[in-house]
């Protein structure tokens, strides 16, 4: 197993492990959300081009699940993958990771791995892993045609939650200044999600991110203001 330094500092694995054997699922589940946000914030800290990315995609991706009506417990599931996607570029240098500009092709094989790394680094959770986190963390970079990273999944055999995630994750990457480009704006960031459904994205879950617009966009424009204001 790969160890996480994150983890491991905060003694957060024997944590969760005395948490999973409680009787009070949902106590559990209230706990599994902090420590997810917590870990998320601290994820993003890692990247100066991703403040409270991890947040943004938790929230797109809590909506977009109930929209789907996929139930609570699967969307309280996505909701944590979301705060947790990303915890495999803790094992990405932080040199790639801060790179101001496009990355070299052995760098972007370096970034690939963070999916593959993560799922690692969340395996021994048991409580992760009976709901599905794990999984969907592990294929948030796949793609509906089958053309993405790691495993090359296709269609249904991609975890619904990491269908979800994807689409969350884009929205938020395109929403966001990089060296190399600025930010998109909603409206252009709406377009590209419709154009890439059934290629990148399951069309079912551009569906239900056209029905939400309205919140989505609102929910976009909250964290551009807080992160105007950090």
């Amino acid at each position: 197993m790969l160890k996480s330094p994150l983890l491991d500092a905060a003694g957060l694995v024997g944590s969760l492990a005395a948490w999973q054997a409680a009787p009070d699922h949902d106590a559990v589940m209230r706990l599994v959300h902090e420590l997810a946000t917590s870990l998320g914030k601290a994820i993003d800290a890692k990247d100066p081009h991703t403040l409270a990315h991890s947040e943004e995609v938790a929230e797109v991706s809590r909506v977009l699940a109930v929209g789907m009506g996929l139930g609570d417990k699967l969307a309280q599931a996505v909701h944590v993958a979301g705060h947790l996607h990303d915890i495999g570029k803790i094992g990405v240098p932080d040199a790639v990771l801060g790179k101001p500009g496009r990355l070299a092709p052995d760098e972007w094989e370096r970034m690939k791995a963070h999916p593959a790394i993560g799922a690692e680094i969340l395996a021994p959770l048991s409580c992760l892993a009976e709901i599905g986190v794990v999984g969907m963390v592990g294929a948030h970079h796949e793609r509906f045609d089958g053309q993405g990273y790691p495993r090359g999944l296709r269609g249904q055999s991609i975890p619904l939650g990491a269908r979800v995630i994807a689409v969350a994750d884009s929205l938020s990457a395109m929403l966001q200044a990089r060296p190399y480009r600025p930010a998109m704006t909603f409206e252009d960031a709406d377009r590209e999600i419709l154009r890439c459904a059934g290629t990148q994205f399951d069309p079912a879950v551009v569906e239900a991110f056209v029905a939400a617009r309205g919140e989505l966009a609102r929910l976009a424009r909250a964290f551009r203001r807080a992160d105007d204001a950090a």
